[in-house]
């Protein structure tokens, strides 16, 4: 896997990363740091990347198990240390899985077993951050 990231000139923040796969991105920094507020910033990146990584696993376990998913979402809360590096010291899951006839139990594993197994972003936080969790099903 591999990308690109080139800052965008002297007028700011921001930059353009290019994916492995041939997506763009664009990514801005906070005014205070110099930034124009226009993209997210690098580490809200980080964060919606895992995001995405484990609602991917929740999702595909659930379909794996034949259970009907018809959707989820994937809302994260963060906490960063306050000093230098300012990495994630706590970050909080909570699953909205949306389906027919869902069970709580297969939920419930779904969700581990991303943060214990198939998430490589989660377990790669889990290294300076406290990991949480929560579910709700709604039925469809």
């Amino acid at each position: 896997m591999e990308c690109k990231v080139s800052w965008n000139g002297p007028s700011g923040m921001s930059f353009l990363a290019q994916t492995g796969s041939g997506h763009l991105v664009n990514m801005d920094g906070a005014p205070e740091g110099g930034g124009h507020n226009l993209a997210p910033r690098p580490m809200e990146m980080v964060l919606l990347g895992t995001g995405g990584c484990s609602a991917y696993d929740v999702v595909l376990i659930l379909k794996k198990g034949r259970a009907d998913v018809r959707g989820c979402e994937c809302t994260l809360k963060a906490e960063r240390a306050e000093t230098e590096p300012k990495v994630f010291t706590n970050i909080h899951f909570h699953f909205t899985v949306t389906g027919k006839d869902l069970k709580p139990e297969a939920v419930e594993r779904a969700v581990k077993l991303s943060h214990e197994k198939y998430c490589s972003a989660s377990i790669m936080l889990a290294k300076t951050a406290n990991i949480t969790h929560s579910f709700e099903i709604i039925e469809a």
